[in-house]
């Protein structure tokens, strides 16, 4: 399903548990995923891009947050719980771990201020600032009792027991552009932090302070065990075991474009990390679908701690990245045609291989084939040896396919063997020896006498039939092989009949071959008349083929072929009727004229015909109806207008199609017309239900008209926030100038993107109209200026 989402979307962020996967996309949209990628559920959040997910332990509860400042809070399997929308994008947002605890009801979220929410005994939820001032808040994460988060200067950690701010970790590289180079948090456990931000990785454990040492101080602490420096930059972490994976985002100059960076491939590490340093164990550059586009920031790194899986995620591609184990490196040794190497792995580490099991008695085989053709040569005494052992350990059949059946042949007997040890357990397998060895590798009648003996505990196994076929086949038994073809109704019959021309043994099969195939069987009829005698009366579609090929021909059963085509061939019996000089029925024959005039674009001949000839109102009506044609009405209520059976059906049916006031008006005074009161109630009735549609109609109409009319109203009269922190998108300099004193002219579309005054290209048109340049050169429509602020 991923696949799928990510070519109309793209992912923005995505959290892990242990039972599903929750991905956010830039459309606004949360998909649950089981571990396969499958979607299972959809929530449509907002229109805009979901910032971050949370979920709590039990994965009965997710949090989200999105950019246009909405949070909701709700059970996966009832919608209650907090839902708020606010005045400015929404970054991050973190459920308590044990939030479905009745006593747990907690979260954090926030923007340029982190705020806790608790939900309290009158079901009201309270809130509460754990900090502010130091610019957005990137990124939080919760484990346990305590909450680290990222802003734009260090990361912080709050004991939510003890309600006291533990720690203030700086970060290292102020150069870098904390929007744009975010902060990764990971806790190891319940004590262990790891950071990582720009090109510095610290590891941080928060311990016990001794009580005596404590005054005002907080009741725990936190120590930096570790800290080194990396040569990319990092956009995600994640513990493996005493080690650590690290995604790095990747950029590189280039010497062909006048020192112009380029976006490299993102790479996946795992390291050691050491006090001061750390060893690197193993690197891997991974190709994720237009990386050369992507940023620091549009990658993230997610694990699930039970399975070692690791999630790479970026807008358009999403990679799973697990351990390696030792039956990968045996795929690795074996693609690299090292058999030695590879066998010897496996004898080492035997108690762990899961795929190669069987794999390694192969390995085996194929050394010692190695060694017969180019040491031994022809040698069949050490061949059968080396089978004999196969058959020892039980691994016959994991060598049926390299043993020898060219110029160097085993005895019957070994070939044999290998078949009854397939026909034990694995008539597929067997089937496909049968079909790929030469017949003359063993003793057609023995292995014949085997799946005879076979099919008696089990009669009706195709697959074991169709080999027996095969084999009578081979044995040139081929009326024993036609029986079994036949029984099993399979393609190859009429193949094996003209091949070995057994039409002689057929007679008394005709009507299994006309069951099974009918137009094979009939060609195959006409084609071979002077080998097969065959009965005619059995046989529509050889009696239509013959009458095709002479209509003379067989002509004391063309009134028989008359039923047979009204029941089997009815488009037919137009031609038969018209082309045999045998047989005539009038009703049949106005009833196919009716048919091909019909065919032939001629509605009112063939109206007239119904009317006239088969004086059938019901049929007239419903062939109105589907030509829907006001001149065909017109004609049936002119000749139906004398008949009171017709105007009876006429009132019934025209209510739909046709005013029925033309019909009424013209029925002529004094006339007695059955059922007349039932039909005028049913026009009523239809009257009726068309003006009640109508009305339906026309009110959710102006109900939805006047909603979408106040939505766009509230929302194109919604302020919109503008701080120091925004940028011009032409100049990419701050929109507001350092010194407020000065004059400034700003330009903000509906789109969110904000520009100078004079940044903005200047327009022909008197007076000038204004476009967002970015929406409009990404062809997503223009935004329309909605605040020019002046000073």
């Amino acid at each position: 399903g991923v696949s799928e989402i990510l070519q109309k979307d793209a992912a923005s962020c995505m959290t892990v548990h242990d039972k599903f996967l929750a991905l956010g996309t830039h459309f606004g949209k949360v998909f649950l995923l089981d571990v396969q990628g499958n979607v299972t559920q959809k929530f449509d959040i907002s229109t805009v891009k979901i910032n971050q997910i949370s979920l709590d332990d039990s994965g009965e509860h997710v949090g989200i947050c999105s950019e246009d400042g909405k949070v909701q809070v709700f059970g996966l399997y009832t919608r209650e719980g907090f839902h708020d929308n606010f005045d400015c994008p929404i970054k991050v947002v973190a459920l308590h771990p044990q939030f479905g605890r009745s006593s747990s009801k907690q979260f954090v979220t926030g923007r340029n201020k982190l705020q806790l929410y608790e939900r309290n005994w009158l079901n009201r939820w309270k809130t509460i600032t754990l900090h502010e001032g130091e610019g957005i808040i990137t990124n939080v994460k919760w484990r346990g009792s305590l909450v680290a988060w990222a802003n734009s200067l260090s990361v912080k950690i709050y004991d939510i027991n003890a309600k006291q701010r533990i720690t203030n970790v700086l970060r290292d590289n102020t150069s870098l552009r904390p929007d744009m180079y975010p902060c990764s948090l990971c806790w190891k456990d319940n004590t262990t932090l790891i950071i990582g931000w720009g090109t510095s990785v610290k590891i941080c454990i928060v311990k016990e302070r001794d009580p005596t040492e404590m005054r005002d101080l907080p009741s725990r602490y936190v120590e930096i065990v570790s800290a080194f420096d990396t040569e990319f930059f990092i956009s995600g972490l994640a513990p493996l075991g005493d080690q650590i994976v690290i995604l790095y985002y990747v950029k590189e100059a280039s010497e062909h474009q006048d020192e112009k960076e380029l976006r490299s491939r993102p790479r996946l590490d795992i390291v050691q990390p050491l006090p001061e340093s750390y060893e690197e164990i193993s690197s891997d550059a991974l190709t994720v679908r237009n990386f050369q586009e992507n940023e620091c920031l549009d990658y993230r790194l997610e694990h699930s701690e039970g399975e070692s899986l690791f999630y790479i995620i970026s807008p358009k591609d999403i990679v799973v990245a697990k351990e390696r184990d030792q039956d990968d490196h045996i795929d690795w040794l074996l693609d690299k045609k090292k058999y030695e190497e590879a066998l010897m792995a496996a004898e080492i580490s035997h108690k762990n291989i899961k795929r190669h099991e069987v794999q390694v008695y192969i390995l085996i085989f194929q050394l010692i084939n190695m060694k017969c053709q180019k040491v031994l040569g022809k040698n069949m005494e050490l061949w059968e040896n080396e089978v004999y052992r196969f058959k020892t350990i039980g691994q016959l059949k994991a060598i049926s396919q390299y043993l020898p059946r060219g110029d160097l042949r085993l005895r019957p007997a070994i070939y044999e063997m290998i078949l009854h040890e397939f026909l034990k357990s694995d008539f597929e397998g067997f089937a496909t020896l049968i079909r790929e060895w030469p017949g003359d590798l063993y003793n057609n009648m023995t292995i014949v006498q085997a799946v005879s003996d076979r099919l008696k505990k089990d009669q009706n196994n195709r697959t074991l039939l169709t080999t027996l076929a095969e084999l009578y086949t081979y044995d040139q038994r081929y009326d024993k092989a036609l029986e079994i073809y036949l029984r099993l109704r399979h393609k190859d019959v009429y193949q094996l009949i003209h091949k070995h021309n057994l039409f002689s043994s057929i007679e008394d099969k005709i009507v299994l071959l006309m069951e099974f195939d009918k137009e094979k069987a009939v060609d195959m009829l006409l084609d071979n008349e002077d080998k097969i005698s065959v009965s005619i009366t059995h046989f529509f579609s050889y009696l239509h083929k013959l009458f095709k090929r002479d209509p003379h021909k067989g002509h004391k059963y063309h009134e028989m072929l008359i039923s047979l085509y009204a029941e089997y061939d009815r488009p037919n019996l137009l031609p038969f009727l018209r082309d045999s000089t045998h047989f005539f029925n009038a009703y049949h024959v106005v009833e196919m004229y009716f048919f091909f005039v019909c065919r032939m674009g001629n509605s009112r001949r063939a109206l007239q015909m119904i009317m006239e000839e088969l004086y059938d109102v019901d049929k007239a009506i419903e062939f109105a109806k589907e030509q829907d044609d006001a001149e065909l009405w017109e004609d049936l209520i002119s000749y139906s207008i004398d008949k009171p059976p017709f105007i009876t059906g006429l009132l019934n049916n025209i209510g739909t199609h046709v005013d029925p006031i033309l019909l009424i008006h013209r029925i002529k005074e004094g006339m007695e017309i059955p059922n007349l009161r039932d039909s005028l109630v049913k026009i009523l009735h239809d009257y009726n239900l068309q003006i009640l549609l109508r009305e339906g109609c026309k009110k959710i109409l102006v109900a939805d008209s006047l909603s979408l009319l106040k939505k766009m109203h509230r929302t194109q009269t919604r302020g919109v926030r503008v701080d120091e922190e925004n940028i011009c998108e032409s100049c990419h300099e701050a929109i507001l100038p350092l010194d407020t004193a000065k004059s400034y002219n700003i330009v903000v579309f509906h789109c969110r993107h904000m520009f100078h005054k004079e940044c903005l290209s200047s327009s022909s048109t008197i007076p000038p109209v204004q476009f967002c340049n970015i929406c409009s050169a990404k062809r997503r429509g223009p935004g329309s200026g909605i605040v020019e602020i002046k000073k």
